[in-house]
């Protein structure tokens, strides 16, 4: 699993993007099998892998012949084998980017992510570079770019869902099923989700008391369902939670639980002044235990 600051991190832009965090941290468990960076000639560099099929696409004439004759470049998919280590990833990367720099970037998975460069277009950056750039300034940007990606391929939904496989078909093509990818999504977040954290703090129910009862509360009662926040989950809470639940396509069961409040914290406005006053009533609540 990933490492405790690693997890800390991914959590905290989870929350902010209104995101499950345990279901982000098993697509960032799958893609980079729970490593964040490789040392690279002294530097923390995202993790890649280089794409033989991808470069050969970009690239025509005299250049594709040089890059097929020195093993940069193929036309069938995995015809270039990427190298065991990041070190012979990252210096196939350094030779494909001497003969043409950005069909080289393009024709890369990135980060724990493992988002292609060759997405910057659709992903809102100028320029594959600044794509790039933002993958190597640290996990957050790794981070961002997965965000991304998701937000603008509309897996985002899907993952709420816990619709692993659609996540699978979406993420790693139609061929996802013959390497499991979905069950193994499934069982990483079923790791994430009991080590507790954000998934842990998400599980609300029937009699429970206290201060995440009543952000529940306030939550939804931002939101059109009116409810008195004082912080005991009762009858009236689990209703409310039926209605959310059932009216956004999500599994009712009148209990909270990732999916559910990655749900209910993206749809609290947070420009303005709308945004000001839910921060500023979220605060007393925090500080006052109102």
């Amino acid at each position: 699993m990933l490492a405790p600051d690693a997890v800390e991190t991914i959590t905290r832009m989870a929350r902010e993007e209104g995101v499950e965090a345990a279901s982000l941290l098993a697509i960032i468990q799958i893609e980079s099998g729970g490593r964040v960076h490789a040392m690279i000639d002294g530097r923390a560099e995202p993790l890649i892998r280089f794409e033989g099929h991808y470069f050969d696409r970009r690239l025509s004439g005299s250049m594709r012949e040089r890059a097929r004759l020195a093993g940069l470049s193929s036309p069938k998919a995995g015809g270039i084998a990427n190298p065991a280590s990041q070190a012979g990833r990252w210096a196939l990367l350094r030779q494909a980017a001497a003969l043409a720099p950005d069909a080289a970037y393009e024709s890369v998975s990135w980060g724990v992510g493992q988002v292609m460069g060759a997405h910057w277009r659709m992903l809102g950056y100028d320029n594959v570079a600044a794509l790039v750039e933002e993958a190597r300034s640290g996990l957050a940007g790794q981070a961002r770019l997965m965000l991304r990606y998701l937000e603008k391929t509309g897996l985002r939904d899907a993952l709420g869902r816990h619709d692993w496989a659609a996540v699978a078909r979406g993420y790693n093509g139609p061929a996802y099923a013959a390497n499991g990818y979905d069950r193994k999504l499934a069982r990483a977040y079923g790791s994430y989700a009991a080590a507790g954290g954000d998934a842990a703090g998400d599980r609300l129910a029937i009699g429970m008391r206290g201060e995440a009862v009543r952000e529940l509360q306030l939550l939804l009662s931002a939101q059109g369902y009116p409810l008195e926040l004082d912080g005991i989950f009762g009858v009236r809470t689990a209703e409310a939670v039926e209605r959310f639940q059932r009216e956004r396509g999500l599994a009712v069961s009148g209990e909270t639980d990732g999916a559910t409040m990655a749900a209910l914290r993206a749809r609290v406005p947070l420009d303005g002044l709308a945004g000001f006053l839910w921060r500023w009533a979220a605060g007393i609540l925090r500080r006052f235990r109102i």
